[in-house]
């Protein structure tokens, strides 16, 4: 999730934690500190663009890691909050700032490896967009509400109540995440398509329009489905996922990332004389949020290149507006072209 929403998490869990034991701006600053700790990762360059997209959310997102750290992390906050004599509690409040951001981040579809050291599978529900209003502001609200009251009884039931509003909300997106994938695939069944690999996955800021991708042998499917659609019914649009390519460029190393990494959620496509790579759960088609170069076929052979993040970005004037009206269960076809001519 976007750092907002972990620092809102992590203030509002120490401060529901630490209670009336210690003033609640303390409470809230070292539960958002710890809620902010695991994105660091992002710091580290781990040699190229892929690598670095895949090794995020990895050690720094583990909760046996995070666990380890969490002791010696919540003496020095007790220390620093100048209450050794809550350490206990103190490490309880941390240790639960620091788990909550991975588990949080697991709920969105790219991917975290909760279970390192022990399984290198990343986790990913992909029933929340990163950054969704609807979870934040209700632990803003009740954290804020806190602050503002000073820890009084009323003021810590606010935060609790927006811990609560904001996990509800986790639930019903996994509630409406499963009824769209019934809905997708009873059309694809009716269309004759052959799923080996489904994704569903909401859009921008939203848990009420869905994107779903189907992966068919060769080609990908891409429908979008709103709960308040007038028919159950999904279109799909067919597109190629590159197997020409794949045949020449899936043994490097990059694709092989890429591939294992979106759980064989990607396309290959060549662009002038570079060979592409693009992750297919975060975008939509045209236009996707991690694209690479990965080789240059300047002969009949593509020779490997270092890898570049080429991806482009939607016409927000375009987007914006077609995800409003689809939303609202318009009938509206994605606006492709006018996405795809924004460089």
């Amino acid at each position: 999730m976007d750092s907002l929403s972990q620092i809102g998490l992590g203030a509002a869990v120490a401060v529901a934690v630490m209670g009336r034991r210690t003033p609640v701006w303390k409470a809230a600053l070292w539960g958002a500190v710890a809620g902010t700790l695991p994105d660091l990762d992002v710091l580290i360059d781990h040699g190229d663009p892929i690598r670095n997209m895949v090794l995020h959310r990895a050690e720094s997102h583990a909760l046996f890691w995070l666990s380890a750290v969490s002791l010696p992390f919540g003496a020095a906050v007790a220390r620093l909050a100048r209450e050794p004599e809550r350490w206990r509690r103190w490490w309880l409040a941390t240790w639960l700032a620091l788990i909550t951001h991975p588990l949080l981040d697991a709920m969105t579809v790219y991917g975290t490896r909760l279970g390192l050291p022990f399984t290198d599978r990343p986790f990913g529900v992909g029933s929340i967009f990163i950054v969704d209003p609807l979870y934040t502001l209700p632990l803003l609200v009740g954290t804020g509400w806190a602050l503002a009251r000073r820890g009084g009884r009323r003021a810590l039931a606010a935060n609790a109540a927006g811990l609560a509003l904001s996990t509800a909300y986790l639930a019903w997106s996994a509630a409406a995440q499963q009824h769209v994938e019934s809905v997708a695939r009873a059309s694809l069944a009716a269309q004759g398509v052959a799923v080996e690999r489904l994704l569903v996955t909401p859009t921008a800021l939203n848990t009420v329009l869905w994107r779903i991708v189907a992966v068919s042998g060769d080609a990908y499917h891409e429908g979008f489905h709103s709960l308040l659609d007038g028919s159950p019914r999904v279109a799909f649009d067919r597109f190629e996922r590159g197997a020409a390519l794949e045949a020449l460029v899936g043994s490097m190393e990059g694709v092989q990332r890429i591939a294992a990494f979106s759980k064989g959620f990607y396309k290959l496509q060549q662009d002038g004389a570079l060979v592409l790579v693009s992750d297919l759960r975060m975008g939509q088609e045209p236009v996707y949020t991690f694209t690479f170069t990965v080789a240059a076929r300047e002969g009949a052979a593509p020779r490997p290149v270092a890898p570049r993040l080429v991806s482009s970005r939607p016409d927000l004037a375009v987007a914006l507006p077609w995800l409003w009206h689809r939303l609202l269960g318009e009938p509206l076809a994605p606006p492709r072209a006018a996405l795809a001519s924004r460089p």
